[in-house]
């Protein structure tokens, strides 16, 4: 897989995490600043780490569902690998302006 199809897969994919909402936040996960990293290899594999906005949020099997099912449907993705980090602990600045501007906080 050429750097070009990667960075075409890692687009798509921030395209697709664009429609993934958190069921309690009227916001999508991108840009509540809840993804940390997309790694995409040469075989098609997307790596993603992220995080929730609290660590005992009971929708996080539904979210990584919804992530896996929709990145999985992009041309050239062979898997996805959802991984759950808390570190850094995420909080309200890392939303973009989008998100807050949304949420009233602007």
């Amino acid at each position: 897989m050429t750097e070009e199809e990667k960075l075409h897969i890692e687009e798509e994919t921030v395209k697709m995490l664009k429609t993934v909402f958190d069921p309690e936040i009227p916001v999508d996960i991108y840009s509540l600043g809840l993804v940390y990293k997309i790694d995409v290899d040469n075989e098609g594999n997307v790596q993603i780490d992220m995080t929730l906005t609290a660590p005992t949020c009971p929708m996080g099997d539904f979210l990584f569902e919804d992530i896996r099912q929709k990145v999985e449907s992009i041309e050239g993705v062979k898997s996805v690998n959802v991984q759950l980090v808390f570190e850094p602990e995420w909080d309200q600045s890392m939303m973009s302006d989008e998100a807050k501007m949304e949420l009233g906080m602007l």
